[in-house]
């Protein structure tokens, strides 16, 4: 039996990933590493494509947050140092120890578990000391109170010998913000080195993400992770571009008189006759209602505006004047048609969050076409 027909799909371009890794990497200082982080599977991109793309870059960092991640980079072939991006549980720790992960550990309750699973003979890959450094406070150990640094002693004592790493994750980006952060993040790191066996030179010290990178701002870390730009939602000016297309398919073009309501709750009325195109994904697909009165998409190389509130399944689409569209067109979400684009900026915007969150869901929610090709708007 052939595929069924896609209704609404993401193009994805590894070409494009592969370009963004090789710009992100000539920005890393020499003598510093890189983590390419493929959580949320690769932005919504499916891991299975991203790891053959790092693997060729020749990243032997990784990182992720989810067992079922952690088993798709194995399988996928990935053979280096595989990183879980936050704090795991119990049930996580153990089951996770096939595809070799490297925890992090921040608290005694996790290094205790750690103490007893390196008791019972299973291999430890390296554990990651995480730091708050006055930072997100979700995952990391605060050094600043007497709590936290008897806190940080204990886990020293219990699983120091197994410590490869030390992390944190700077909250903010700015210039002021970022320098901030570096000076307290390497206190805490000092704090550290000087109450416990472990040797500055042996341990991977990190901290710094995408945005990080791209704001040029010199930070002392031993390795970057970086998810955003491999996926080109920052900086633009840099030569990063957008590695997913969101399109669907139009199913119907019909013309409706003055007065007509449109959609659920008669939100739109027509003041004049207008031709409509009903077209193949909504909210379900990732199209968010709460685009509703600013969305638009394109259609035969041509922004038209959405009208009515978001469906399930269909949206509306203004298509008065473009007398050529019918049934089977192709339409875009985001991505290029034509000479008109619907960048990252007109998307933020219409759908009220980061191009992050909308990769994810596009990604996670549609069919997935990988294509060749490295232009991109």
């Amino acid at each position: 039996m052939t595929e069924p027909v896609k209704a609404s799909w993401c193009e994805i371009y590894p070409d494009r990933i592969a370009n963004n890794l090789k710009i992100g990497l000539d920005l890393i200082p020499p003598e510093t590493g890189f983590c390419a982080v493929l959580k949320a599977d690769a932005y919504g991109h499916g891991i299975n494509a991203v790891v053959p793309v790092v693997m060729a870059a020749g990243v032997n960092h990784i990182g992720i947050t989810s067992n079922a991640e952690a088993r798709a980079v194995r399988d996928a072939g990935f053979a280096g140092n595989l990183l879980r991006l936050r704090s795991a549980t119990p049930v996580e720790i153990r089951d996770a120890l096939q595809d070799r992960v490297q925890e992090q550990v921040s608290s005694p309750e996790a290094a205790q578990i750690f103490a007893k699973l390196a008791q019972e003979g299973h291999p430890n890959p390296g554990l990651h000391l995480a730091l708050n450094a006055d930072g997100m406070s979700r995952d990391g150990l605060e050094l600043s109170t007497a709590e936290g640094q008897q806190a940080c002693l204990r886990i020293l004592d219990l699983v120091g010998g197994h410590i490869a790493g030390i992390c944190t994750h700077f909250p903010s980006n700015t210039p002021e913000d970022l320098r901030h952060s570096d000076q307290r993040f390497q206190a805490d790191v000092s704090w550290v080195i000087e109450h416990s066996r472990l040797k500055r030179t042996d341990v991977l010290v990190h901290a710094g993400s995408s945005l990080t990178l791209g704001s040029r701002q010199p930070v002392t870390t031993d390795m970057y992770r970086c998810g955003a730009l491999l996926y080109g939602i920052i900086n633009r000016e840099l030569g990063f571009r957008p590695t997913i297309e969101l399109k669907a398919h139009i199913t119907n073009v019909g013309s409706y008189p003055k007065g007509s309501t449109i959609g659920y709750d008669r939100a739109v009325t027509l003041d004049q006759p207008r031709r409509l195109a009903n077209v193949s994904l909504g909210y379900a697909n990732g199209f968010g209602r709460d685009s509703f009165g600013r969305g638009e998409i394109l259609i035969r190389g041509q922004k038209v505006p959405i009208l009515g509130k978001i469906s399930m399944n269909t949206i509306i689409a203004d298509v008065t004047g473009l007398t050529e569209v019918q049934s089977g067109d192709e339409a875009v979400v985001f991505g290029q048609q034509g000479q008109e684009c619907i960048d990252i900026v007109r998307s933020e915007h219409q759908f009220r969050t980061i191009m992050a969150d909308l990769f994810v869901d596009w990604g996670g929610r549609s069919p997935r076409v990988y294509l060749p090709g490295t232009a991109s708007c």
